[in-house]
């Protein structure tokens, strides 16, 4: 079986403007693959590509084996996408855009009702089918958005930036949802700029920069790509002037501050708190000690130069 998504050297431009730059990435079939980087990353036009949506400038990508430019009506049939923007009509009920979309998507007329009812109980939202979206929450709304890229029973299905603005407790459904799409064998890629989400739902992570591809792994995997394994915050009396300094203690791969707390990333936690505390190297009293290995927002720190912000 070939991977479920396969890019070389994808590029896109706009005008003058490369919004992806070169993106080589394999999706096997069965994982939860997310894409992550902040907004203007080239995460959504890199899924329109694959999508077919939007034509590559330079480059290849395959869905099954087949391309998505000289393919492009047989890649179709393996997809389908659920935007960030809501393709939902609130003055219909949720059963009733689903029939909508299952027309579009040219499912039979026979096969219809039941892959309405599948999709409601995918996202969870089979007790509010007759009810009109106009009455639902926002987190609904984003449900029934999966819903309608479901009715089709595409192989993969793209999820793009599908918890934003959702409550915690929508966030935690549509986390559900797509771990059972896993389940029945569905492939997805995920796009997102929230790391701990990217952290806790996905098998692999591709991160994303300024259009280009920065590093790809599991979680351990890209945690191991960071020069330090612990963190030690320091919350001090006040701002203190020994940061030089103490950016050129040996145990300390990096060290930064914000007003009074000073985050100092090293392998080697517990000597390096020995020697501050026992050689009197700070100007400012400690208030509050914490150690905490690396995050995914520490190695994305590191790879960028930047922090991951909306």
């Amino acid at each position: 079986m070939p991977p479920a998504v396969v890019t070389k050297d994808l590029r896109r431009s706009w005008d003058e403007r490369e919004a992806v730059r070169g993106i080589s990435l394999e999706v096997q079939e069965g994982e939860i693959f997310g894409l992550l980087g902040p907004n203007g990353a080239g995460k959504t036009t890199t899924l329109s590509m694959i999508s077919t949506r939007i034509r590559p400038t330079s480059g290849d990508a395959w869905v099954f084996g087949k391309h998505v430019v000289k393919d492009v009506h047989a890649a179709r049939r393996l997809l389908n996408v659920a935007p960030q923007e809501e393709a939902l009509y609130p003055t219909l009920t949720g059963a009733e855009n689903l029939d909508f979309w299952a027309r579009i998507y040219g499912v039979p007329r026979s096969e219809r009702p039941a892959r309405i009812e599948r999709a409601l109980a995918a996202v969870e939202l089979g007790s509010r089918r007759d009810d009109r979206v106009e009455t639902y929450s926002g987190g609904m709304r984003r449900r029934l958005n999966l819903g309608c890229a479901l009715v089709s029973e595409p192989r993969l299905v793209l999820l793009d930036e599908p918890t934003v603005g959702v409550d915690p407790q929508s966030r935690v459904h549509v986390f559900e949802a797509v771990r059972n799409l896993r389940a029945q064998g569905i492939t997805i890629l995920y796009t997102t700029h929230y790391l701990a989400e990217a952290e806790e739902l996905c098998d692999r992570i591709a991160i994303m920069d300024e259009g280009r591809l920065v590093a790809l792994g599991t979680t351990a995997e890209l945690l191991a790509c960071s020069s330090a394994s612990e963190v030690v915050e320091l919350r001090l009396g006040g701002p203190t002037e020994r940061l030089p300094l103490l950016e050129r203690m040996p145990e300390v791969e990096r060290a930064e501050q914000h007003g009074s707390i000073v985050r100092l990333f090293t392998r080697r936690a517990e000597p390096l708190l020995a020697r501050i505390c026992g050689q009197g190297i700070l100007d400012q009293p400690i208030v509050q000690v914490g150690v905490s290995p690396v995050s995914l927002e520490t190695v994305f720190i590191e790879l960028t130069g930047k922090e991951l912000r909306d």
